[in-house]
């Protein structure tokens, strides 16, 4: 975070419409999510933070950490949490000057008996007339070596490197920081399939619905750089491809976090500046990542509507088991000839009401089979509004467009539809999106099982619950919006 002097503008941030955490997802400078005893946590400016304890879709205050400052971040090593802050905030007020200070502590909850943060120590610092503000903290745990790396840095500057002992959290003897990139601030850092990703803020933030907040990236093959964007502009002359910008509700997207969730399924966190939802107030935002030609994207969140949901394995779509009922319209113009005396007209889709009256009254089992438009073939996804969430997504229910039908998980790991929904845990799923686009769609709960299984295609025509594996199709599914 940082103020920006030119014309004495505020800077921040944008991106792209999403649907909004429930509770009170109030946060500025959000750090990077970390779970801790079942919650998850993230940390802000000022001093405070959000807890959720319901798998990270319903947010509240109450996270708390000493020394206020501004835009910290968060990791966990070992069985301990690492906690970086800037003290006095480079960049604010006019001044560059600021301290990056690191702290550990056995847990995050503030009730716990264990809870007591360790003395902080500086890692770095800033003077006025440096060339660097020190604030906007990023921890990296590099995979591959276990080296501990910390980036800082805001637009009025560079964004500087430094390497910390994973073990104490101090900047490591000798250590030369080495600056990585310009004309961004609230960096970001990770590593995957043999590249470092470095992800910066760019744009104005802190002027509320003003912002033009927006998150950027380049790679590199070493941690230390250089690091260049898509049509390889070094970020050191102020390159970055775009990986979040504004969206029509919400704008200034900055302060990217990244979480792991499973193999296939990532997580982006920020904050939108503004969020013309609620009041223009900085609210945090959960997205799924997608990757394109080795480049991370936010992905989309699901939003309430009808679909055709499509398996990836063959492109059969999820319909109920049905007779097939044909629609009574003869069939006119084969192999292309017309009658040039005939009238064009359009011609109805089959209508719920054709064939409703002609299905079992109780349960129906699904299928996979050939999208006609069908009724039987559209489903409606509705969010469920308290029975909690996950990551950036409430629970749905999934019903037959137009009826209460509801699709659910059996205690034999089938799937069936039950003539009403109920609310019961196996009529909600759990829809994430993956880092290849495609969805991965899971029920809440199984009866009697423990197990966490998915909606998988064993067959062409023959949909079930079995383990997640991004490696195959049969877990995979489209989303194919009809209305």
């Amino acid at each position: 975070m940082k103020k920006f002097l030119l014309l004495s503008i505020a800077a921040c941030g944008s991106l792209l419409n999403a649907n909004a955490q429930t509770g009170n997802p109030y946060i500025h400078d959000p750090s990077t999510l970390v779970e801790c005893d079942g919650k998850y946590y993230t940390f802000g400016t000022g001093g405070g933070g959000l807890i959720s304890a319901d798998g990270g879709w319903t947010w509240d205050s109450g996270a708390e950490r000493p020394g206020g400052g501004a835009a910290p971040d968060a990791m966990k090593i070992g069985d301990r949490y690492l906690i970086a802050y800037g003290a006095t905030g480079g960049g604010l007020g006019g001044s560059h000057s600021g301290r990056m200070l690191t702290m550990w502590n056995k847990t995050l909850d503030p009730k716990s008996p264990d809870f007591k943060f360790s003395e902080p120590v500086e890692v770095a610092g800033s003077v006025d007339g440096d060339d660097f503000d020190c604030i906007d903290p990023c921890l990296f745990l590099d995979p591959t070596t276990g080296r501990l790396w910390l980036t800082c840095g805001t637009y009025f500057g560079h964004i500087r490197l430094f390497e910390l002992d994973p073990k104490t959290g101090k900047r490591v003897e000798g250590n030369k920081e080495l600056d990585v990139a310009i004309d961004c601030e609230a960096s970001a850092l990770f590593y995957k399939d043999g590249w470092y990703y470095l992800l910066g803020t760019h744009g104005t933030c802190c002027d509320g619905v003003n912002s033009t907040y927006n998150i950027v990236c380049g790679r590199s093959k070493t941690v230390t750089g250089p690091y260049l964007d898509n049509v390889g502009r070094p970020m050191l002359q102020g390159g970055g491809k775009m990986v979040v910008k504004g969206g029509l509700r919400q704008v200034g997207a900055g302060h990217f976090g990244r979480t792991v969730v499973a193999d296939g399924l990532e997580k982006m966190s920020f904050h939108w500046e503004a969020d013309f939802e609620r009041s223009g107030m900085s609210t945090l935002a959960i997205r799924p990542i997608v990757w394109k030609n080795g480049w991370p994207e936010a992905g989309k969140n699901v939003a309430e509507g009808v679909y055709d949901i499509e398996s990836q394995r063959h492109g059969y779509s999820l319909e109920l088991a049905v007779d097939f009922e044909r629609l009574n319209v003869a069939r006119r113009g084969g192999f292309g000839r017309r009658d040039p005396n005939q009238k064009i007209e359009p011609i109805a889709n089959q209508a719920l009401a054709d064939v409703q009256g002609k299905w079992a009254a109780g349960e129906i089992g699904v299928r996979n089979g050939d999208f006609l438009a069908r009724p039987h073939q559209q489903w409606k996804i509705t969010p469920v509004d308290g029975v909690g969430g996950f990551l950036g997504q409430p629970y749905f229910k999934i019903t037959i467009n137009g009826t209460n039908r509801a699709l659910a998980a059996t205690a034999d790991k089938e799937v069936t539809t039950v003539a009403e929904y109920t609310g019961a845990p196996e009529q909600l799923w759990q829809i994430d999106q993956l880092t290849d686009g495609t969805y991965r769609i899971m029920p809440k709960a199984i009866p009697g099982c423990s197990e966490k299984l998915c909606l998988i295609s064993i067959a062409d025509s023959t949909p079930t619950l079995g383990a997640f594996d991004f490696n195959s199709d049969n877990s995979k599914w489209q989303l194919n919006g009809i209305k």
